[in-house]
């Protein structure tokens, strides 16, 4: 009995290759033709999931995203039964370069971020998802008064994800940038313990 392709897998798989390029060389070096090579697959594969370079560009970000969403739930679900605040905390950490797999995702967000200046397109239109994320979170929380929590929640995602890039460059050290975050937090929260 031949087996069952499974579609989402091999898409995803590709999208993997698209990622790995683009961390070591930046977008500009995404080729269909290596990103075939890369993930093992014909070029004619690529072609018919992705048909363009820009679809393949585009659905490869949105696979990380979703990546991305799904450590946050799993980091939010790991710390069951911690305030609001330390589950925040726990979420935003892990969008900064502090192990494998964070440093990894980054820097393949940084390629984004570097190509979408010539080409905007290759961002989708406003995904908030992380932010929304964030923003519950934060109402969950019992803010300070005066706190708008979707404000906040633009701010902490992009200063953070800002933050990760100084570090991932050697910038910014990553105590400082948690005694940012921490500060961040107090001022939402209140202070620690408090």
């Amino acid at each position: 009995m031949p087996q069952r392709v499974d579609h989402d897998q091999r898409r995803r798989a590709i999208a993997g290759a698209v990622w790995r390029i683009a961390a070591d060389r930046g977008l500009d070096s995404v080729r269909m033709r290596d990103v075939a090579a890369e993930a093992g697959v014909s070029l004619r594969l690529v072609q018919y999931y992705f048909e363009t370079k820009h679809n393949l560009l585009v659905l490869a970000l949105r696979y990380l995203r979703e990546d991305t969403e799904r450590r946050a739930r799993e980091r939010i679900e790991a710390q069951a039964g911690q305030s609001a605040r330390g589950v925040l905390r726990g979420v935003l950490t892990g969008l900064l370069p502090l192990d494998t797999e964070s440093e990894f995702a980054l820097r393949v967000r940084l390629a984004y971020f570097s190509r979408s200046y010539r080409e905007p397109g290759v961002f989708p239109d406003r995904d908030t998802a992380l932010e929304d994320l964030v923003t519950r979170l934060l109402e969950q929380g019992e803010p300070m008064p005066g706190i708008r929590p979707q404000h906040e929640a633009d701010l902490l995602v992009s200063g953070i994800t800002g933050l990760g890039f100084h570090i991932l460059h050697g910038r910014r050290r990553t105590t400082a940038v948690l005694a940012t975050l921490d500060y961040h937090l107090d001022r939402i929260f209140g202070p620690a313990g408090g």
